[in-house]
Parts: C-alpha cells; sequence; structure tokens
C-alpha cells in the first residue's frame, strides 16, 4: 500500500521564486542588511537623530558665540565709558545733580 503524500504549499512557493532569491549567500545579505538599517544599535533612525542633534548644538554654539562677542564688546565699552555708561544705562546720579529723562515721542 503506498503512502499518498500531499504537496507542501511553502515548497511550491519556495521553488517558484527565482534561484538567485534561493541562494543562501543571497539571503544572509538580506538578513544583514535589514538588521543593520532597522534593527542595529546604529540604525538608519538614531543617526537622523544624532545629526538632528548635532546640527542643532552647532547652531547654538554659532548664537552662543555671537552673544559673547556682543557680550565683549558691551563690556570693553563698559570700561572705556564707566561713568557714562552708568549715568545713561541705570540712571545715576551725582549727590548735587538732578536728573531728567527724557523720552522720545513715538513717530506716528
Amino acid at each position: 500500500m503506498a503512502i499518498k503524500q500531499t504537496p507542501d504549499p511553502l515548497k511550491a512557493l519556495w521553488l517558484k521564486l527565482p534561484p538567485y532569491l534561493r541562494n543562501r549567500y543571497f539571503l544572509a545579505l538580506v538578513a544583514f542588511t535589514f538588521f543593520m538599517i532597522f534593527i542595529d544599535r546604529h540604525d538608519v533612525l538614531t543617526q537622523f537623530k544624532l545629526h538632528s542633534t548635532v546640527n542643532r548644538l552647532e547652531s547654538d554654539l554659532e548664537n552662543y558665540d555671537a552673544l559673547i562677542g556682543k557680550a565683549e564688546t558691551e563690556k570693553l565699552e563698559m570700561e572705556r565709558n564707566r561713568e557714562s555708561f552708568a549715568r545713561e544705562s541705570y540712571f545715576m546720579q551725582k549727590d548735587d545733580e538732578d536728573v531728567f529723562i527724557i523720552v522720545e515721542a513715538p513717530a506716528e
């Protein structure tokens, strides 16, 4: 009595694939590529986040450098004219003086 074998649908599907897709080296390459792009510690999403963080930090560095330059020029100006700076910025006065603050009217 012969045993009737039923055809395996997965095997039939596997045999329908072209031979280069059934190659074990190709399958290993596909698995490795998938792992490196989506699963690895240095995947594409992580690299994108790190790149955007570096760009943001570099722009912050430029902004802070500009602020430092502005503060240094202000410091030099203050050292040159301490008295006039204190009078103009903080409305300081001597004991025998009266200070009048003149505010310009907005242009219409």
